[in-house]
C-alpha cells in the first residue's frame, strides 16, 4: 500500500473509530435492559461491518486486535441479554467470514472494500446515535 493510500486509510480508521465511540457513549444504551432494541438491526449491521473490516484490515497488512476490540466494546457499552450478545456476534463473524473465501490476498478491490465498510460504518453509527440517542 503506497503512502498517500495508507495515510488516507488511517484518516478513515480514525474517523470510523470516532464515530462508534460517539454511538456507544451514548444513551442508547439504556435499551439494553430490553430483549429488543429499536436499532438492533443496525446494530447487527454495524457489528458485520465491523467484522468486515477486521478481516480485511488484516490481509492488507495492518495486523492488529483493534476492530474485534471495537466490537468488544460495543457490547460492553451496550450489555445485551445473553441472546441479543450472541445475534451481534454471529454478525460479527459473519462479516469477517464472508471476506475470507473471497480475498486471499490484499487486492485493489479489497482496499475499495475496506473504504465502502468503512464509510458505512461510520454513517451506521453517527446515523444510530443520532436517531436513539436522548
Amino acid at each position: 500500500m503506497n503512502y498517500s493510500r495508507r495515510q488516507n486509510f488511517f484518516k478513515q480508521i480514525a474517523a470510523l473509530l470516532a464515530a462508534i465511540l460517539l454511538c456507544a457513549a451514548s444513551p442508547i444504551a439504556s435499551f439494553a435492559q430490553t430483549n429488543a432494541a429499536p436499532y438492533d438491526e443496525r446494530l447487527a449491521r454495524l457489528a458485520e461491518v465491523l467484522g468486515s473490516i477486521h478481516y480485511l484490515r488484516n490481509l492488507c497488512g495492518d495486523v492488529s486486535n483493534e476492530w474485534r476490540e471495537e466490537m468488544e466494546a460495543l457490547l460492553t457499552v451496550e450489555r445485551p441479554d445473553p441472546n441479543r450478545r450472541a445475534q451481534l456476534i454471529s454478525s460479527f463473524n459473519k462479516g469477517y467470514r464472508g471476506f475470507d473465501s473471497v480475498y486471499t490476498s490484499c487486492t485493489p478491490q479489497a482496499l475499495e472494500a475496506v473504504d465502502a465498510y468503512m464509510n458505512e460504518g461510520r454513517a451506521l453509527a453517527i446515523e444510530t446515535n443520532n436517531r436513539y440517542a436522548q
